[in-house]
């Protein structure tokens, strides 16, 4: 979760993302020169100014919600976003040092951490809304053996057909997995039946559903990780969190009041977001809205995340095994200490 494009099919492999994940980490990446140009001499922590990359789920909908409606300008902080053309750049660039903060998917991130990127999970997006859609007869994992599925390299939503095959018995052996590019790409390549199967974010899998007949989610996620599990998660570079934490404390309160207010007029959120963010249609909107819901305080999913670090490591993504150090709950927590009434009222949370 996070902007769904997906890792380059034809040009890219594993191998290659390592290598330009680890080279991230070092800050010694050789950037394109569309994102090199994007480079401040001035190191973006040192202003008020927070630079962040995203992408087009409804995970993201928080953090388009706080630029949008300037929910951490009471605190003195104003949220840019950075825009790239797919995960690729946007682990790159955070890694890179190019900007201060990435909603980025937990998967992308690990292969930050395990390249040694200064880099730690602070907070939360969204939950659920990875969705395994699949053609008309294909009612089973058994079903998908010898079938297409698009998905996007490194993502969530390549580790949960991963694990949902998995629990059946199956592997990607038994499939053959295409990774496209970009969110709508991969919708419209299975709309168009290209594809046998895809795995989506909210709401292009709604999207999917609604576009091509007979089409069904075989998975919504909960049948394999159980409710609530992670999809996307705020992440931030050491450096910031350091120097200027008020700065990351005036974030983590915006993602707060936005999911505020998402829980209790989302129609007004979605009318906002929809064509802004979201290139579909309201209808198909308001159906997948509930399927992924906003939950800035995902300190409960430090263990799903870790676990999941098995499932990355076994695709070749990562070395080693995610720990309890990849997380800093510390500026989370202070936050809701200092606004305790805008916690209570929050719907999903870790103390519910």
């Amino acid at each position: 979760m996070c902007d769904r494009d997906g890792t380059f099919y034809k040009r890219f492999n594993r191998r290659n993302f390592l290598k330009g994940s680890a080279a991230a980490g070092a800050a010694t990446l050789a950037l394109p020169a569309h994102l090199a140009a994007l480079l401040d001499p001035t190191p973006a922590f040192a202003a008020t100014e927070i630079k962040a990359t995203h992408g087009s789920g409804f995970c993201n909908m928080g953090i388009f919600l706080a630029k949008e409606r300037k929910l951490a300008a009471a605190d003195g902080v104003n949220i840019e976003f950075v825009v790239t053309p797919s995960n690729t750049e946007i682990t790159t660039m955070f890694g890179a040092g190019l900007v201060d903060m990435s909603m980025i998917p937990y998967s992308n991130f690990m292969t930050l951490y395990d390249a040694g990127a200064p880099v730690r999970i602070i907070a939360g997006g969204g939950v659920q809304g990875c969705m395994i859609v699949a053609r008309e007869g294909i009612n089973s994992a058994a079903d998908l053996k010898g079938k297409t599925i698009g998905t996007f390299q490194a993502d969530t939503l390549e580790v949960l057909p991963y694990d949902y095959l998995k629990k059946a018995g199956l592997s990607f052996k038994d499939v053959d997995v295409k990774y496209l590019d970009t969110s709508p790409e991969l919708a419209q390549a299975f709309i168009a039946g290209a594809l046998d199967a895809i795995c989506h974010i909210e709401p292009y899998a709604t999207q999917c559903v609604q576009s091509r007949k007979g089409a069904k989610i075989l998975s919504d996620g909960t049948d394999v990780y159980g409710a609530n599990y992670s999809d996307c998660v705020l992440a931030a570079r050491i450096p910031l969190i350091e120097k200027n934490p008020a700065a990351v404390k005036a974030v983590i309160k915006a993602l707060f009041v936005a999911q505020n207010q998402a829980e209790t007029d989302r129609a007004s959120a979605l009318k906002e977001m929809v064509g802004l963010y979201y290139k579909t249609t309201m209808e198909a909107a308001e159906l997948a809205a509930s399927k992924q819901p906003l939950m800035a305080d995902q300190r409960n999913q430090t263990r799903f995340i870790i676990e999941r670090g098995k499932s990355m490591q076994e695709l070749g993504y990562i070395k080693k095994l995610p720990d309890a150090k990849a997380f800093d709950w510390s500026l989370l927590e202070s936050v809701i200490a200092d606004n305790k009434d805008l916690y209570g009222k929050l719907r999903l949370k870790s103390a519910a």
